[in-house]
């Protein structure tokens, strides 16, 4: 009888990777963005609508050119706002849900009333909080933050609670604690859910500081688009709710990267092509 025969290892192309990922999605938004651009432009070509009304896009270029030094300004307020006001909603939120998925006892009181406090819009709260904690950052800050602690909290409850039962099951044969299955099972476990949850956070956190700067500020893009548009400056408006826009993008990409790199074994980003 022959030598069996050598089993070969598939060979590994080597080379530099494929293109695409990230890249191409960046490539994708810069293309709708010059497409919305262009039927905006085409838009007021065709229909002649007053510039008060609806500036072009060029017009938006010219005021964002003219008045980058204040519209960067207040855009440093509302970026330092945002930021305080996400760090604080993500801590507050994941406490509460540590609280609610390591409490029983505590969960039938704190539950109804996490769910109740989003009955109450915020922004009809939002003069008390400006009344509470004063025309400065303070306020924005604290509606920020409201505004941020419910999708947090929830999200990261909801992967506490779908950990898998058979690891619980396990872990508890072997004499591990409620509290070690917590840090070791539950919370490795619920990581992804929180990282969906703090995305969520990124992109609706401008909403908190600008709502607050509309309500009573002194400084802000949400104060500067305010005083705009009593003068009739629309080309203002729009460049600094340009400026937001680009602030918020930049805050949830950020966000997304940094949870990719600290949870590598997460699903992929809700961007990426990989995700069914």
């Amino acid at each position: 009888a022959g030598k069996p025969a050598q089993l070969r290892r598939p060979t590994q192309c080597v080379g530099p990777p494929p293109v695409g990922g990230r890249g191409l999605v960046v490539l994708r938004g810069i293309v709708a963005a010059a497409g919305l651009l262009a039927l905006w432009q085409g838009f007021v070509w065709i229909t002649d609508v007053p510039p008060f009304l609806l500036p072009s896009p060029w017009r938006v270029a010219q005021a964002l050119a003219a008045r980058w030094e204040s519209i960067a300004g207040h855009a440093l307020v509302t970026g330092a706002e945002m930021l305080a006001g996400l760090a604080l909603g993500a801590i507050l939120g994941s406490a509460m849900a540590l609280t609610l998925s390591a409490w029983r006892g505590g969960r039938r009181w704190l539950l109804p009333l996490l769910l109740v406090s989003q009955a109450v819009p915020v922004f009809a709260i939002a003069p008390l909080l400006t009344l509470w904690f004063g025309f400065g950052m303070a306020s924005k800050v604290v509606m920020a933050t409201m505004i941020i602690f419910f999708p947090v909290a929830t999200a990261f409850y909801d992967g506490l609670r779908r950990t898998d039962p058979g690891l619980l099951d396990l872990a508890a044969t072997m004499g591990a604690t409620k509290g070690a299955m917590l840090w070791r099972i539950r919370l490795p476990s619920a990581l992804p859910a929180l990282a969906s949850g703090l995305r969520v956070a990124a992109a609706v956190a401008p909403i908190g500081a600008v709502v607050g700067e509309w309500v009573g500020a002194s400084a802000g893009l949400g104060y500067l688009m305010l005083h705009a548009n009593g003068r009739s400056q629309a080309d203002v408006m729009f460049a600094a709710l340009f400026v937001l826009a680009l602030m918020a993008l930049a805050l949830w990409f950020t966000v997304d990267r940094l949870l990719r790199r600290a949870i590598p074994w997460q699903p992929d980003s809700l961007l990426s092509d990989k995700t069914p």
